[in-house]
């Protein structure tokens, strides 16, 4: 209870990453672990959203340390292959400059998954049905598109920041340094090259 709100939300939004990075690992099929990460997921986005306005309730902070057991314990990852290339870029960021890592990842997330959701549409269409509750449209992609935007508007809505501009990145950290030094993971759609976690970082400012 006596952890700041700032530190609060960063690490709700820490255990939400480690749920979506673990969750859109391979493989693709469904399985019970994805169904565990989709509740927690959930339980995260609601109860972040009960400290927005009642910053003191206890049940809703319990969750989430729940919640954060849950995404770190092994559980999730029973059966998948996980990602992290987001964590693995935010880490570099953070070996560069002095970001917070939650706000960092918050930054980072929507950017990476709008570079990747194509090559993954059918299982981020299902992370925006599940998920955010969007209504399926028109194609695979179009739904993926919409559960990446609701991820960025929810980022907003919690008050981290959507940009390196807002999370107080100077303007001349070498990004190419950041992107070379990065560890690249197997993927879950597709394996990225430096350069593009370079063209990643670079729309994140």
């Amino acid at each position: 209870m006596s952890v700041p709100m700032k530190q609060v939300i960063s690490g709700a939004f820490d255990t939400l990453s480690h749920a979506m990075e673990t969750y859109f690992g391979k493989p693709d099929e469904n399985n019970l672990s994805d169904d565990f990460s989709e509740a927690v997921m959930k339980s995260v986005i609601k109860n972040t959203r009960v400290l927005l306005s009642d910053p003191e309730n206890y049940n809703a902070r319990s969750e989430l340390a729940w919640a954060s057991a849950m995404a770190e314990n092994g559980i999730l990852k029973i059966g998948k292959v996980t990602d992290f290339q987001a964590h693995q870029i935010e880490h570099q960021l953070g070996a560069y400059t002095n970001c917070n890592h939650g706000a960092g990842l918050a930054v980072i997330h929507p950017v990476l998954y709008r570079h990747i959701c194509k090559s993954g549409s059918k299982r981020f269409a299902r992370f925006a049905e599940n998920v955010w509750g969007i209504k399926p449209k028109s194609s695979d992609e179009a739904t993926a598109l919409a559960g990446v935007d609701a991820l960025a508007a929810f980022i907003k809505e919690i008050g981290l920041p959507t940009n390196f501009s807002e999370l107080g990145i100077p303007e001349d950290t070498d990004l190419r340094a950041v992107a070379d030094s990065t560890n690249i993971t197997a993927g879950c759609c597709e394996k990225l090259t430096y350069d593009e976690i370079f063209e990643i970082l670079t729309k994140c400012k």
